[in-house]
């Protein structure tokens, strides 16, 4: 998320490599254009994400009890609406009339709240997770490779106590972690070492300063953060919630500060933000952070509860709910960073995940829209000079290709910040202490991600849930 601050200089910007993820159709800016198929009442309409979310809450409200979920169709651009009809015919026609495509499920929403309930209470252990997919009416469970022996019986036993038509279960590999980095890198100083992590959103707060939203666990790790490694510091923590949440409301020092409403997505590009938005099954969102770039996948469950692994107890779980799921990579040092769609809806900031963008993985997000509503704050430009600066910030670029290394304002120096993505106590067990030494993001300066990659993250498979400040 890039701001600005007057008098000082423009925040750095800490980009890795913008991986070959077809991000090129980040910003065709006619890309998914909405159509209303008025022509036959019964007709699916044809949606780009924000229609098809919209359009979702709308259904929702309409059906009440009847509403089992949805998801995008991105192949049609559809909206589908799973529904509770049993003999009642009357909610598939309101729900057609309305422009979604419909079909019949067996699972209600109540059920499927119902089975994350008992897997709740029977099978929270560290490395678990799990997230309505409406796309299979089911719940998804998944467990790490930290979940073995009695752990991994205890879950699945309790998913076959649910029934083979209501919940399944996989493992996924290496371990989930909190993950401290973004869009733009903040930094701040704790008596355990420095701890990295991104500026997700700037946002305005209820009291009409200037601020942005960061990742939780970020703002429970320190209460002050700089825009610079050794810098002084520009923003101090207002509120902070982490576990349960993971979402912080962080003010800029400066009742001054100018920001803008974007997002950096490298070689001087950048995605303008226009609302926030709730998460829609399916579709395609594009997540940027400062450690490993601009990544993209597709949103595949949500109200998903994540077991991480306690820093503070080491037989204690971290549990957070309400959750976005996604197959968008990420590593250590993006956690706090922005999840976004192509039309510049806010939708997520990186929490945690499993796995690291050469293997791929999953990766979990705080809703934005939930953050705003605890916090009070609302999306957009903040400060005395709300939207000053626009000027200088460029629209992306289709051929936009990964950062150069040798980019001015610092760049460099953010991007090479590798100790500080993990730098909890380097004592520290199962795997964080490995994580804090690992100089991945060092090497970024001037080779991109690719270094990152191998060093960086090597030392996550096998250790357990843990954060990585």
């Amino acid at each position: 998320m890039s701001h600005k601050r007057i008098p000082k200089r423009k925040a750095a910007i800490a980009v890795g490599g913008v991986a070959a993820l077809g991000a090129a159709a980040i910003l065709l800016p006619n890309a998914n254009a909405s159509q209303d198929n008025s022509a036959g009442a019964a007709t699916p309409k044809t949606l780009k994400a924000t229609g098809a979310s919209d359009l979702s809450s709308q259904i929702a409200a309409l059906l009440g009890d009847a509403f089992a979920g949805s998801y995008y169709d991105s192949a049609t651009q559809q909206l589908v609406v799973n529904v509770i009809s049993g003999d009642n015919n009357k909610v598939i026609v309101q729900a057609e009339k309305a422009g979604a495509k419909v079909r019949k499920v067996q699972n209600s929403t109540a059920e499927l709240a119902a089975a994350a309930k008992t897997l709740a209470a029977k099978a929270t252990v560290p490395g678990t997770a799990w997230s309505v997919d409406p796309k299979t009416n089911k719940i998804q469970v998944l467990a790490d490779s930290t979940v073995t022996g009695s752990k991994w019986d205890t879950v699945l036993s309790t998913v076959k106590s649910l029934g083979t038509s209501m919940a399944t279960v996989k493992k996924t590999p290496g371990s989930f972690k909190t993950l401290v980095s973004g869009g733009d890198a903040i930094f701040a100083q704790t008596d355990q070492g420095g701890v990295r992590c991104s500026l997700g959103f700037n946002v305005t707060a209820s009291d009409g300063s200037p601020a942005f939203l960061t990742a939780g666990h970020c703002g429970v790790a320190a209460k002050q953060w700089s825009d610079s490694q050794d810098g002084q510091p520009i923003a101090t923590v207002d509120q902070a919630v982490f576990p349960g949440n993971d979402f912080s409301l962080v003010k800029y020092d400066d009742a001054a500060t100018q920001t803008t409403s974007d997002v950096n997505v490298g070689n001087g590009q950048t995605v303008q933000i226009t609302q926030a938005e709730d998460a829609t099954v399916g579709t395609q969102v594009f997540r940027m952070g400062s450690t490993t770039g601009l990544h993209d996948g597709t949103v595949t469950g949500l109200d998903a509860t994540v077991n991480f692994q306690s820093e503070t107890d080491p037989n204690g779980v971290d549990t957070v709910n309400g959750l976005i799921q996604t197959n968008v990579c990420a590593e250590a040092g993006d956690s706090g960073g922005s999840l976004f769609t192509q039309d510049g809806g806010a939708v997520g900031l990186t929490s945690g995940g499993s796995g690291d963008c050469t293997s791929g993985g999953e990766t979990f997000f705080q809703p934005v829209t939930a953050a705003l509503q605890a916090t009070g704050a609302t999306l957009g430009d903040a400060g005395a000079g709300a939207g000053a600066g626009a000027g200088d910030t460029a629209t992306a670029d289709p051929s936009a290709t990964a950062a150069d290394p040798s980019a001015t304002d610092g760049t460099g120096d953010q991007s090479g910040t590798g100790d500080q993505s993990g730098a909890v106590d380097p004592s520290a067990t199962d795997g964080t202490g490995d994580q804090s030494g690992a100089n991945g993001t060092g090497d970024n300066t001037g080779n991109g991600t690719g270094d990152n990659t191998g060093d960086g993250t090597g030392a996550n498979d096998g250790s357990s849930l843990t954060s990585n400040h």
